[in-house]
C-alpha cells in the first residue's frame, strides 16, 4: 500500500485549503483513513478519521466543526477539506490508513501505512 499526500501550501488565516490522499496498492474500502498533523517541536497528533464505508467519522476537538474528512471510494482518495484555517493548524499533514475490521481510532498505532506528508502553512 502507498498513500500519496497532496494539496498543502501557504494560506492566510480565515481561508481554506483542501488535502487529498491518493491510495494504491490496496483494495481501498478495507482500510479505515485517517489524517495526523505534526508541528515543529510538537508530537504527531490526531486530526480526524473516516472509516472504510464512509459511514463513519471522528474528529479532534481542535478542528471540530472546521475539518471535513471524507472519502472517494471509486477513486481510491480520502479527502481533508480545512476551512478558517488558523495559525495554530500550521503542521505536517499526514494521511494513514488502518484497517477497517477495527473501529476508527485516534492512536497512531492503529494505522500501519503512512504518507510522507504535506506541509500546510498558515499566516496570521
Amino acid at each position: 500500500v502507498q498513500l500519496v499526500e497532496s494539496g498543502g501550501g501557504l494560506v492566510e488565516a480565515g481561508n481554506s485549503l483542501k488535502l487529498s490522499c491518493l491510495f494504491s496498492g490496496g483494495t481501498f474500502t478495507g482500510y479505515n483513513m485517517a489524517w495526523f498533523r505534526q508541528a515543529p517541536g510538537k508530537e504527531r497528533e490526531f486530526v480526524c478519521a473516516i472509516s472504510g464505508s464512509g459511514a463513519n467519522t471522528d474528529y479532534a476537538d481542535s478542528v471540530e466543526g472546521r475539518f471535513t474528512i471524507s472519502r472517494d471510494n471509486a477513486e481510491n482518495t480520502v479527502y481533508l477539506q480545512m476551512n478558517s484555517l488558523k495559525p495554530e493548524d500550521t503542521a505536517v499533514y499526514y494521511c494513514a490508513a488502518g484497517y477497517s475490521y477495527q473501529s476508527i481510532s485516534r492512536r497512531s498505532n492503529s494505522y500501519v501505512y503512512w504518507g510522507q506528508g504535506t506541509q500546510v502553512t498558515v499566516s496570521s
